[in-house]
């Protein structure tokens, strides 16, 4: 199976409804860069390491970077960069998990499933306040 490279909406929970409404509301502020956090019900299937990857990731502020060193050592697992990075890459929910604010330890873009201009896009848009639309 491919890895995601874009939302997952069974991760998500709810499909359609008022749940599913606010998933795309909230999504729709964050592009329109009026919102800095999600709050939202999180149903990420994948390993207990992969939960902690991404838990991890729900933690770093909106408008900065962690090096994928750093989330390795944050959730216990010093030496495990490249772990981070493969469980980046089955993040199910991309943009509200944020796994693009996670770059190379030189301060590198590296590493993004949706593609590294996209991951200059969000990042972007977070620091500067980019607006899609």
């Amino acid at each position: 199976m491919a890895p995601p490279t874009a939302l997952d909406p069974e991760a998500l929970g709810e499909q359609s409804g008022e749940g599913f409404d606010d998933v795309v509301r909230q999504l729709g502020e964050y592009f329109a860069a009026e919102r800095t956090s999600f709050e939202l019900p999180l149903r990420p299937a994948g390993s207990d390491f992969e939960l902690a990857v991404w838990d991890q990731l729900t933690r770093i502020p909106y408008g900065e970077t962690r090096s994928y060193g750093h989330v390795a050592r944050a959730v216990g697992e010093p030496g495990g960069a490249q772990a981070v990075g493969a469980a980046n890459g089955r993040n199910p929910i991309a943009v509200v998990v944020p796994c693009h604010r996670v770059i190379g330890a030189d301060g590198s873009l590296v590493g993004f499933g949706g593609g590294l201009p996209r991951k200059r896009f969000l990042l972007d848009l977070e620091q500067r306040g980019d607006r899609l639309f």
